[in-house]
């Protein structure tokens, strides 16, 4: 054996071993990855709808319309409180500006509320739920079909539900992949499937559906009620003045009197007609779109009638409007949970890549005391740094057995073959254990690298005690 022969491998072991320790290892980067900030489930839903306040108010994405409703309503009732109810309160009562105020403030109560909430969106089917009800239809066309390609789909995939003794269609939507539920259909606008979908209305900005119908039909009665009551106290405002002045006078001094009976006049008439609308819905618990579309009419079928009236008007409205009100499905301001890195666990039962702060720093310093049986260079890639070797990466854990070319340690023999080695790799600069930035405890008796250190620390120590009797026999000699 020579001494260079057995030098390489230990060699190559201790400036790994060191090197490592200033580097990033491997198996650092699942325990240094940024935290992110979950995310509101509002932040990416996939309908087009617009949100406000940290997900609390939810509108459509065109709200033009909605913001000229609102300006009409404030500046006709801004104008009647500001210009009509002084004159009428001194003339006729007090309470004309008291009952226009809480009909004002109920209107837009009622609108905001209609406005800014679920309208009953349901939420779309996640990726496995797609494909699973994909797979499903396409094992029922299959045996439709008396085929087992599965190419052939008809386009209108629809289930049969039976609903007080009538059927009702279930039809399949190929955006939300869902199956919507009875009475549901999709919004062209929102691109939302909305649950008892009435319709989409622009003037509130959003969908009319089962969780804001309530508020819309109180909204528009209510405001029918605002518009008839500030158009006919105008009238009488300018009917007092002009028993006074005459008809002309009365106009030009409250000129606003005029802008609010116009208003009023053109809009009262659509909008009572629009209250009476839903009111007939209502009492017949029906919807506008199922209305529209003549669902339950009686000119398809003696026997088509709606599964869902309750025989009785009262009995209807109170349904509508006094029922419990159902939670939003969607959770729109929910948390969307982040993906955390999920590490496999080993085959032995120990903990791989350190669930602790202390064993993954051990695992940075020394990347070869791992649970894993052997190490090589090919999983523990060192960008720019020497690769460990195949005689030091092939060590096993448990006690360090010294290779077969190793001479024995504990011969005196021994001793003086390993001398040359300091002498002959003279070049190269090796560590002690008290300089090498091991961690304390990391060196125990049964790491693989313990051999390697073993070795050195032998070497220096036989190098000390010649010299140390090579300076006792030269004493003994200069004595005699």
């Amino acid at each position: 054996m020579t001494p260079g022969g057995g030098s390489g491998p230990m060699k190559d072991c201790e400036y790994s071993q060191i090197s490592t320790h200033s580097s990033s290892s491997p198996m650092e980067s699942p325990h240094k990855k940024k935290k992110s900030v979950p995310k509101r489930k509002w932040e990416v839903f996939p309908g087009r709808n617009k949100f406000f306040c940290n997900g609390r108010i939810m509108m459509a994405r065109q709200t033009g319309v909605f913001y000229l409703t609102l300006v009409l309503i404030l500046v006709t009732s801004g104008l009647f409180f500001a210009f009509d109810c002084p004159y009428l309160s001194e003339k006729i009562t007090p309470a004309i500006p008291a009952i226009g105020g809480i009909l004002f403030f109920f209107v837009m109560g009622t609108l905001l509320r209609t406005s800014f909430s679920d309208p009953g969106v349901l939420p779309r089917a996640t990726p496995d739920e797609a494909a699973d009800l994909e797979r499903q239809i396409g094992n029922t066309e299959d045996i439709a079909n008396g085929s087992s390609s599965g190419g052939y789909r008809p386009p209108p995939r629809t289930k049969e539900v039976i609903i007080n003794g009538q059927t009702v269609k279930l039809k399949y939507c190929f955006t939300c992949k869902i199956f919507r539920p009875p009475r549901a259909s999709h919004c062209s606008l929102c691109d939302n499937c909305v649950e008892r979908f009435d319709h989409h209305c622009p003037w509130v900005g959003n969908c009319v559906g089962k969780r804001n119908y309530r508020f819309f039909y109180m909204f528009i009665l209510s405001l029918s009620f605002l518009t008839v009551f500030i158009f006919a106290f105008v009238i009488t405002h300018v009917i007092l003045r002009s028993q006074q002045t005459g008809f002309l006078n009365a106009l030009k001094d409250s000129p606003a009197s005029v802008l609010e009976a116009v208003v009023c006049f053109f809009s009262v008439w659509s909008i009572v007609g629009l209250s009476g609308f839903h009111t007939y819905l209502i009492s017949s618990n029906q919807t506008t779109n199922e209305d529209i579309k003549g669902s339950w009419s009686n000119k398809r079928g003696k026997e088509n009638y709606n599964p869902y009236s309750y025989g009785n008007i009262f009995t209807n409205c109170c349904a509508a409007l006094c029922g419990p009100l159902s939670p939003s499905l969607i959770d729109r301001r929910g948390f969307i949970q982040p993906d955390t890195p999920q590490l496999a666990g080993p085959s032995n039962g120990i903990t791989m890549y350190g669930a602790t702060q202390s064993q993954s720093n051990m695992a940075a310093a020394t990347p070869l005391l791992q649970s894993e049986p052997s190490i090589t260079s090919e999983e523990l890639p060192l960008p720019g740094k020497t690769s460990i070797s195949g005689p030091c990466a092939t060590l096993t854990l448990g006690q360090p057995t010294p290779p077969s070319s190793m001479p024995n340690l504990t011969s005196d023999s021994g001793l003086t073959d390993i001398i040359p080695l300091k002498e002959e790799h003279e070049g190269h600069q090796f560590l002690t254990p008290e300089e090498a930035p091991s961690p304390p405890g990391m060196l125990s008796s049964g790491s693989p690298i313990t051999h390697s250190h073993t070795m050195h620390v032998l070497s220096l120590a036989s190098q000390d005690s010649l010299h140390e009797d090579s300076v006792r026999g030269l004493v003994k000699l200069s004595s005699v």
